[in-house]
């Protein structure tokens, strides 16, 4: 599931909720917002959210609500008492400092049917502590953190190990992305809002394909706003077949092309550290010529290559590089390069992981 972030407090209202709907419009189905950063009484937070809230829920979306022990003391609010959010509009609330797993435990047994979500990225035993408790755990669900300072963001490693305690334990996950058009978010310092501090400076659609490919966390939230709508656009359209991004070089034939852009393309099992091959084309082109053309002695990762007439019973077959390699005797045509910022997505396609690729100029 894709969603967004919106922060009322630092925007037009009518912004806000225009942005809403286009989301809406391209299949956005959750939206994150923050009290951490809200100022004024209940009364003033009600009158600045509720709005804005219900335009969402009104469009089908989930809205989580970010807050935090110190917004209870600060509202007068219960823990077993979540009436006030319910009264904003929200499906759920983020918790993102705990309690003592106890209460959340507890809150998800609230009346109110809102979703319970907890921090993902503090990589302590915090989530077994609340699974301890027996909470219902349909209305128990995890997001990470994003992080608005640049070089703070979670490591890889780091981010995989937190994830997989969610996974392991079957509770719903989500992580952030960040866009390259937005401005704001809920804090004055904004290098991006990302999870992954790999991510932080990459196109929005590579960092959407990276955690696609992880298959670590179920919905993936764009953190800052407002993205553009042609972000929106190109994140809805990523599917479960991920497509890289790559240019064509102006050797390449229409049938190259063709095999490239419209044929499946799928890792073998028997993977090799220098190859991604994909094999089907070699069977069904096989009695169409290819010329030698764009030949290179050393072929370097990110190339897609396809073996051409001198190459026997390979003539056809696509490969896709992964480490450098020789081709002395001239028998793959250079048709392509993977761009270069999801050149690093070669290493997460997993043994008959299906993937596609994309032209773009």
């Amino acid at each position: 599931m894709l969603g967004i972030s919106v922060y009322p407090e630092k925007a037009k209202k009518q912004e806000v909720i225009e942005y809403i709907n286009l989301a809406a419009k391209y299949g956005f189905k959750r939206v994150f917002t923050c009290l951490l950063s809200a100022e004024g009484t209940k009364e003033e937070i009600k009158n600045e959210f509720y709005e804005i809230i219900t335009s969402a829920t009104k469009k089908g979306m989930e809205v989580v609500l970010d807050i935090a022990p110190s917004v209870f003391t600060k509202l007068e609010i219960s823990y077993d008492d979540l009436s006030f959010f319910k009264e904003l509009g929200a499906t759920g609330i983020r918790l993102d400092e705990g309690f003592n797993g106890l209460k959340e435990a507890e809150m998800t047994f609230n009346k109110l049917d809102l979703d319970i979500e907890i921090n993902m990225s503090s990589g302590t035993k915090y989530v077994d502590n609340i699974i301890s408790f027996e909470p219902n755990r349909k209305k128990l669900i995890g997001c990470h953190n994003f992080y608005p300072m640049e070089y703070s963001g979670l490591s890889l490693e780091t981010f995989e190990l937190t994830s997989k305690q969610f996974q392991d334990l079957r509770i719903r996950s989500a992580a952030f992305v960040t866009s390259n058009s937005a401005n704001h978010g809920p804090w004055p310092v904004m290098d991006g809002l990302c999870t992954l501090e790999m991510h932080r400076k990459l196109p929005i659609t590579t960092q959407v394909k990276h955690l696609m490919m992880l298959g670590l966390v179920d919905d993936i939230i764009i953190g800052n706003a407002f993205a553009s709508e042609a972000e929106l656009k190109a994140i809805s359209e990523i599917s479960q077949i991920i497509p890289l991004d790559i240019k064509f070089d102006k050797s390449a034939t229409e049938i190259e092309k063709k095999i490239v852009l419209d044929e499946l393309h799928f890792n073998r099992g028997d993977r090799s550290d220098y190859l991604i091959r994909s094999t089907q084309s070699r069977v069904k082109y096989k009695d169409n010529d290819f010329k030698p053309l764009n030949t290179q002695k050393e072929i370097k990762k990110g190339s897609i290559a396809i073996g051409n007439d001198n190459f026997g019973q390979y003539k056809g077959e696509l490969h896709l590089v992964k480490k450098d390699h020789s081709d002395e005797k001239g028998r793959k045509n250079i048709v392509a390069q993977i761009k270069d910022y999801d050149l690093f997505l070669l290493d997460f396609i997993k043994p008959w992981t299906k993937f596609s690729f994309k032209e773009v100029k």
